[in-house]
């Protein structure tokens, strides 16, 4: 008897890291879950990883940043937060927010800046929590 092959169900999304003066992480939590992760998304037709990102950042947490300002940091990939049995394929970015202020917006419940100490008393999805996470 043969093995059935496995098959890696994907989602591929762009996905800001973003960090404040203190070196804490910003990590948002969508509506109706429970983890925390980086802001960003998953694109639209036609969009580039960075149109995505910028898109994305308007939309969840009301800041304007320019593609041309992301700093690519690479393709990452972790267990989806909220997609069992999913792989997520991030485009990851490093974003300066400059003097704005995340907020609040779309289907975002709550944003925290945090520190890896914080993480232990909270769930934070795999691909933050693996990779940007601050070692403070």
């Amino acid at each position: 008897m043969t093995a059935e092959p496995v098959v890696v169900r994907e989602i591929h999304v762009s996905a800001a890291v973003i960090a404040d003066a203190e070196g804490r992480l910003l990590l948002v939590r969508k509506a109706g879950t429970t983890a925390f992760m980086q802001p960003g998304g998953k694109p639209e037709p036609g969009e580039t990883p960075a149109d995505t990102l910028a898109r994305e950042l308007d939309e969840e947490i009301g800041v304007q940043v320019a593609t041309s300002e992301l700093r690519h940091l690479g393709s990452y990939r972790a267990s989806a937060a909220n997609e069992p049995g999913f792989v997520v394929v991030a485009e990851v970015f490093e974003v300066d927010l400059g003097a704005q202020h995340p907020s609040i917006a779309a289907e975002i419940d709550e944003l925290r800046w945090i520190t890896r100490a914080d993480a232990d008393d909270l769930e934070v999805a795999p691909l933050a929590r693996t990779y940007f996470l601050p070692e403070r």
